[in-house]
């Protein structure tokens, strides 16, 4: 193992993959993509609250403004080193979403407002006309304990 693969390089590296599946665009596709995030982020061994969050808010927005009849929507996470990168991609390439204010009286026009404050980074990318990707990324906490093998139980070192 060299220098740059060891400690919480190393463990991340580990656990690092790709999880990618389509969805139906209907409200239905959108709270399944949440679960089936929170189950994966979980089976990955990372808290999911806050990316489960996101994954809610960028659904709901494919299911609702990025919605073609008979199209599906992509939701892809994908774990590089120290960041887990959520991307939506949906069909409404000519819809590129804008974080605004609200009208305080409205009921809904807030989830790029909770992305933004959720995500370290977001933002829209082009894909291959019409799809755009909606994107948002999360610095990773360091694992607690070292790579197995590493000699550290519990944190501590023996």
């Amino acid at each position: 193992m060299n220098a740059e693969n060891t400690g919480v390089t190393a463990q991340l590296n580990h656990r690092a993959g790709d999880f990618s599946l389509l969805f139906s665009s209907t409200p239905r596709g959108a709270r399944l993509a949440r679960l089936l995030a929170a189950d994966q982020l979980r089976s990955w061994g990372l808290p999911s609250g806050t990316a489960s969050q996101i994954v809610a808010e960028l659904a709901a927005n494919a299911a609702t403004h990025g919605r073609l009849p008979g199209r599906s929507f992509r939701m892809t996470l994908a774990l590089c080193g120290g960041t887990l990168r959520i991307e939506v991609t949906d069909t409404r390439g000519d819809r590129r979403p804008e974080c605004q204010e609200p009208d305080p009286y409205a009921e809904s026009g807030r989830g790029l407002l909770l992305v933004a404050a959720l995500a370290d980074r977001w933002g829209v990318s082009e894909d291959c006309f019409p799809r755009k990707i909606v994107w948002a990324e999360l610095k990773l906490p360091a694992p607690e304990h070292g790579p197995p093998g590493s000699g550290d139980r519990d944190g501590q070192q023996t």
